[in-house]
This record gives C-alpha cells, sequence and structure tokens, in this order.
C-alpha cells in the first residue's frame, strides 16, 4: 500500500466513526504500527485535516473536511470524469454547465501531473439515440424539489389529453430517452411518474405537507419502475 493510499484509508476510516475512535483500533483497521499511525495523523493535521485527539484519548474527524489534491486516487478521478462527462452532455443545460465548472475546479486543485492528464482521460460518453425536448425549464423542476415544493402543471398524456395536476416532486430521473419526475400526484393521491417532455408548464406553489426524503423512501418501498404514469 502506497502512502497516499494509506492516508486516504485513514481519512475514509474516521469518517465512519462519529465519535473519538483510539489510535490502537485505527491502526489495527488500518493494518499499520501505532507509531505510523501517529506520523500519518500528524501529515493529515498539517495539510489541513481537522483531526481532533490524542494519544490515549482517540481521534475524530470534523465534518466538512475537503480532501486535499492527493487523496484522489487515479480511479477515483476517472469516476469524477466520467461522471460529469455524461452530465454534461446528457441532463438538461443549467446541469450541463454546472457539471463542466465543477470538472473546472477538479482540475484545478490536482496535482500538475494529474491536472495535465485530465482531458485525455480515454472514458468518453457516446452520443445518446434520442435526443430529448424539454417544454419546461428543468432547473425549476430541480428547484421545487429541493425546497420540497408544489408544483401545478399542465401535462399531456400518451393519449394526447391534457389535464392539470398539483404534484408534489422528490426526486428526477434521467434515462437515455427520457427524463421522468417522481411525485405525489394530489389528484390521484398516489405516485405518479412524469415525463418533462409532457409537461407544457409549471408554477411553483408552497412547500408540501412531507419531507421529500420521506416520500423517496416511501416510493422505492412500492417497488415502482420509473415509467409514465399519468
Amino acid at each position: 500500500m502506497s502512502r497516499t493510499e494509506r492516508l486516504l484509508g485513514l481519512l475514509q476510516t474516521l469518517r465512519c466513526h462519529r465519535r473519538p475512535v483510539s489510535g490502537r483500533q485505527l491502526a489495527a483497521d488500518l493494518g499499520i504500527s501505532i507509531r505510523t499511525l501517529y506520523r500519518d495523523i500528524a501529515t493529515l493535521q498539517s495539510q489541513g485535516a481537522e483531526i481532533d485527539g490524542e494519544p490515549g484519548v482517540g481521534y475524530v474527524l470534523r465534518p466538512g473536511f475537503m480532501l486535499p489534491p492527493l487523496m484522489f486516487s487515479t480511479e477515483e478521478i476517472e469516476a469524477l470524469v466520467l461522471g460529469t462527462r455524461w452530465v454534461a452532455n446528457r441532463s438538461d443545460p443549467r446541469l450541463g454547465q454546472a457539471a463542466r465548472h465543477a470538472l473546472a475546479k477538479i482540475g484545478a486543485v490536482l496535482p500538475a501531473e494529474l491536472r495535465d492528464g485530465l482531458d485525455a482521460i480515454p472514458l468518453l460518453v457516446g452520443p445518446s439515440a434520442v435526443t430529448v425536448v424539454d417544454r419546461v425549464d428543468l432547473s425549476l423542476i430541480r428547484q421545487a424539489i429541493r425546497n420540497e415544493q408544489k408544483i401545478d402543471i399542465t401535462y399531456r398524456d400518451d393519449k394526447g389529453a391534457d389535464s392539470t395536476r398539483v404534484i408534489w416532486p422528490f426526486a428526477l430521473g434521467f434515462f437515455d430517452s427520457v427524463r421522468i419526475v417522481m411525485a405525489w400526484c394530489e389528484l390521484r393521491q398516489d405516485f405518479r411518474h412524469f415525463r418533462t417532455d409532457r409537461i407544457a408548464s409549471l408554477v411553483a406553489g408552497p412547500r408540501y405537507p412531507r419531507r421529500r426524503h420521506a416520500l423517496l423512501k416511501d416510493w422505492r418501498a412500492i417497488d415502482h419502475t420509473p415509467a409514465e404514469s399519468g
């Protein structure tokens, strides 16, 4: 195991513990000596990791610590690049632009030897066989999901009939040929899935009375498949 991998492993182990964990337990988990552990903790602290504690008491990593550049392995960088390339090519324009900005920020903090090869990573996203044309701005749907807001939509079903619905959106699914809003429908009093290319208009409303995390949990428990169901 390289020193970089060992330091990353130590950070990941600390993240798994919300309470202080003894140095001997950390050393045993990582398969290293207690002396090496103390040196590694000192190294991480010098690089900005907010690790509280001392020998004989235990150690805990404060929330919110950002990984320093050396903490990205080659495969992690490849995964980040592939993911941001997929979002940039397959999502809506604003989310795609955000993905490109995120990749630029990742590149800015990488060591030079990794940053120089970022654009040359040979993991590519192929073109989609279907072009999805949305009739509304998906950023408004994402904002409603984040804010747990109802939205009033005009929706056209697969038979061409229009209807007005008030829905509680809690998730947005991206597929090669379609994008789907998962929501609780006030009209049907049940979970429904709505294709974004069939939403003709939307208006954001007040907060809905449940938490979106609870709605998502209930939806998953019902074994829904994210196909349209108006």
